[in-house]
């Protein structure tokens, strides 16, 4: 039973506490970067804390579409012709944007309409651990004048959510693995003040 107070606790802390950088890919499925799909990306964005060192994976068919990083002004207008791009444009079609920096990212798809058409995305990218989302100082990214697209990253991991189930399960089942797991929880945390 102690094995299974252990195992339990592995599988508890496990999301939370794993180390390096997480991969997102853009829209939560294959094609993900399309226009027409239905995909609310603000939406997507608002799910995930993204930290320096995470990635951002758009995959797209790259004769229809294309990446473009731009700056907040050529974002929220979806004029490149202002000249506000960042100079990279990404065109193979499975695309891995590394966040190196805490600061605010803007995305759009130059193809014409497509980022009229809601082919946008923003992400605040914060100073925390990679993959863990941490609050650091980082800018706050603005919606666009009719909400559409943009959004600013809150929000942590369900893995907690995951845990307390876990607890409640292990409660039902076994007193004395319940008192061993909260045991070790309650060290862990100890540790890492």
């Amino acid at each position: 039973m102690q094995a299974l107070a252990v195992a339990s606790l592995l599988l508890i802390l496990w999301p939370a506490r794993r180390a390096g950088a997480a991969e997102y890919m853009v829209g939560d499925v294959s094609y993900g970067w399309e226009s027409g799909s239905g995909i609310n990306y603000a939406a997507w964005a608002r799910q995930y804390a993204l930290a320096v060192g995470d990635v951002l994976v758009f995959q797209y068919v790259s004769s229809q579409h294309n990446l473009y990083e731009v700056t907040e002004e050529v974002y929220r207008s979806c004029d490149t012709a202002v000249g506000g791009g960042n100079g990279v444009k990404y065109t193979s079609g499975y695309d891995r944007v590394v966040l190196a920096e805490a600061r605010g990212y803007w995305f759009i798809c130059d193809f014409p309409g497509h980022c009229l058409g809601g082919m946008r995305v923003a992400v605040n990218v914060s100073a925390g651990a990679a993959g863990g989302g941490g609050s650091g100082g980082s800018p706050t990214v603005n919606p666009p004048p009719d909400g559409s697209a943009a959004s600013s990253i809150t929000g942590g991991r369900p893995g907690w959510a995951a845990g307390c189930l876990a607890l409640v399960v292990l409660a039902l089942m076994n007193t004395k693995g319940l008192l061993l797991l909260l045991s070790a929880v309650w060290s862990l945390t100890e540790t890492e003040q």
